[in-house]
């Protein structure tokens, strides 16, 4: 049995490198408490002029089932809703289109799925909306603001402060964009207003350390790829 708690936590640089995206969960709840440890901890995320933009709906026990089963049957019968675009062919066909398909290679790795096994990956999605076996999910939900870019960018950091405080206190979650694409389906079963526009999903619980999806790790660019120092000597020179 998992004893991880509230009160146990790591020191932020290791939280930061222990965090990973478990794709596959133990069926074991987290108590009560500890769910609003982590509630607590996303809540203390900045945002635009404090707004706090975020909607947070959590599901678990029947309720949660009772979605999982909805989410599954929107699929097969094609009814998505997705109420922030998503298409691959957006990320163009430089560095982040490689960086998709190294991620795709790793998983592939890790899963033994093969990319012309149409009915292993439909099952592979499937899981997905089963919250890969996580006994609960958070569904990330905002207001419009503008062009929603900055209620979005607080939706990211609420939503790094929820996963780092899993990692920190021993469990373990994974951002599903996926969850996005039923965003009707989700707001009905929840009685969520139409005015809160569902961004992503976070599935969480305690990692199934036996499943060897959970083994894989993505690489992250090195740190010349992505920042440009002005005025600020040595950084990169450091070891």
């Amino acid at each position: 049995m998992p004893t991880a708690t509230a009160a146990m936590t790591l020191p932020f640089a290791e939280a930061v490198r222990a965090r990973r995206s478990v794709r596959s969960f133990q069926p074991t709840p987290l108590s009560p408490s500890d769910i609003r440890a982590v509630l607590e901890d996303a809540q203390a995320a900045p945002s635009n002029c404090n707004t706090q933009p975020w909607n947070v709906h959590v599901v678990s026990g029947p309720t949660r089932d009772g979605l999982s089963k909805e989410l599954i049957k929107a699929d097969v019968e094609g009814r998505y809703s997705l109420d922030f675009t998503f298409d691959y062919a957006d990320f163009g066909e430089g560095i982040y289109r490689e960086r998709l398909h190294d991620f795709g290679a790793t998983l592939a790795q890790y899963t033994g799925l093969k990319r012309e096994d149409r009915q292993a990956r439909t099952e592979a999605a499937r899981f997905g909306l089963e919250f890969f076996g996580a006994p609960h999910a958070a569904f990330l939900f905002m207001p419009t603001f503008g062009d929603n870019v900055r209620a979005g960018g607080d939706m990211g950091m609420y939503g790094q402060n929820f996963l780092l405080s899993l990692a920190a206190r021993g469990f373990a979650g994974v951002p599903q964009t996926h969850l996005g694409f039923f965003a009707d389906t989700v707001r009905a079963f929840l009685d969520v207003p139409e005015d809160f526009k569902l961004m992503y999903g976070i599935s969480f619980g305690y990692a199934d350390e036996t499943a060897p999806v959970n083994t894989a790790r993505t690489r992250r660019a090195p740190l010349e790829q992505s920042v440009t120092l002005h005025d600020t000597p040595d950084v990169l020179d450091a070891p």
